[in-house]
């Protein structure tokens, strides 16, 4: 809303003590700045990962699901008298046009945010923490030389003598770059530029995990898969599309990569420096506005994936997974359309931490279920409708057992 001036106005609203401000669930479309009082946080993934929960003036809420579009993540009761700005989604460009400051600060807690729940996923589904000790450049490197991928090895290798040149495998590593040089690809080791952009051929990789980063991306063409190094075995963490950004939280935060990211396909990227970040932030609203949201996608998307590791049965917690990707795509949940997945029964495993073996099993029963197929490596459910609806079903049962065991007395 603006003024007969034209300046942009913020509603100003009061809550009571015990009311809501917003409720886990319910359809986004504003977030709040807390100017006085104090609200608590809850949310269904406090039973996985512990966070702030009391919440005061300059804070804000509701921030993730408005910019994402999606159902609040959080429940925000006032636990005082409590006075807020209220920002519609729309409202967001003309807010950090006058107030640059404001958008920096929600983009570094979305770093942070997603760095902690990263972490917390990994440990709940991969049962492994994230090893941010530069020195594991070389294990990387050791691990895509042994399977002969050359490229991503000797990519690996160089990153580590340039990041550790003390380290105490420095010699072992230059033996290693002579041993397959000459079995590296030149055309998947490097970029090239045109114009202000990048780009990285197929199968070349932007970075490694554990390396340090001074860049983020934002993709323009082409897609880019995220991967990690988890017991010996490479795990696919997700694919990014046109218009996506990844690489922030180590820019941001200052702190190696959490994961490695490779050119699925050929892709055309803006490289930016964290210098050049800033710039964006004060001179290109609109642009900020857009990475806001896909890094409050990205946060939504993990607190979801934290949810769905509440649900024991595997079955229970494939449904989940594919609910949330239909949820993610914006698909309507009603249509009784077929649906096909970017990913396969291998890929969705990992997603909710089974091994092989149990992923295999779990699928063969979905099968029995006659609710998906696989054609061509990739996960088609039949009916797009069906899995929303025997998703709700697992959840229903899942909060049933909860009540009945918290009011025996035996939920912890």
């Amino acid at each position: 809303m603006t003024d007969m001036t034209g300046r942009l106005r913020l509603d100003r609203i009061n809550f009571k003590k015990d009311t809501y401000l917003v409720v886990e669930g319910k359809q986004a479309d504003r977030f709040f700045i807390i100017t006085a009082g104090n609200v608590r946080v809850s949310k269904e993934s406090m039973d996985v990962v512990k966070e702030r929960d009391v919440l005061g003036p300059r804070d804000l809420c509701g921030v993730i699901s408005t910019m994402s579009s999606h159902g609040h993540i959080e429940t925000v009761q006032a636990l005082t008298d409590v006075s807020v700005l209220s920002v519609q989604k729309e409202q967001y460009s003309d807010v950090i046009r006058n107030n640059s400051t404001l958008a920096m600060k929600i983009i570094r807690q979305f770093s942070k945010q997603m760095r902690y729940l990263d972490e917390a996923l990994t440990i709940r589904t991969l049962k492994q923490r994230t090893n941010e000790d530069v020195s594991h450049l070389f294990d990387v490197a050791e691990y895509y030389a042994h399977r002969k991928w050359y490229n991503y090895a000797y990519f690996a290798y160089q990153q580590y003598l340039k990041h550790c040149p003390d380290g105490d495998k420095v010699n072992l590593a230059k033996d290693r770059l002579m041993e397959i040089g000459f079995q590296v690809d030149p055309s998947e080791i490097a970029y090239r530029i045109e114009g202000s952009n990048r780009i990285y051929p197929q199968n070349t990789m932007f970075f490694s995990e554990a390396e340090p980063g001074d860049e983020l991306f934002i993709i323009k063409k082409g897609s880019v898969k995220i991967t990690k190094i988890i017991e010996q075995n490479e795990v696919l963490l997700a694919v990014l599309k046109e218009g996506d950004i990844f690489g922030e939280m180590a820019l941001l935060e200052n702190k190696p990569r959490t994961a490695s990211a490779v050119a699925y396909e050929e892709c055309e990227v803006m490289a930016v420096s964290l210098e050049n970040f800033k710039r964006i932030v004060v001179d290109l609203p609109d642009l900020t506005a857009r990475i806001t949201t896909i890094l409050a996608e990205r946060i939504w998307l993990v607190y979801k994936q934290l949810t769905s590791t509440l649900l024991t049965d595997p079955v229970a917690r494939m449904y989940d997974m594919l609910s949330i990707q239909l949820q993610k795509n914006r698909v309507d949940p009603e249509s009784k359309k077929d649906y096909t997945f970017d990913f396969g029964p291998k890929e969705l495993s990992n997603m909710v931490g089974l091994s092989p073996a149990e992923g295999s099993a779990t699928i063969s029963k979905m099968f029995e279920e006659n609710t998906i197929r696989i054609v061509d490596d990739k996960i088609i459910c039949l009916q797009i409708a069906n899995i929303f609806k025997i998703n709700t079903f697992h959840w229903n049962t899942y909060k049933r057992q909860v009540k009945i065991s918290k009011q025996r007395g035996r939920w912890d």
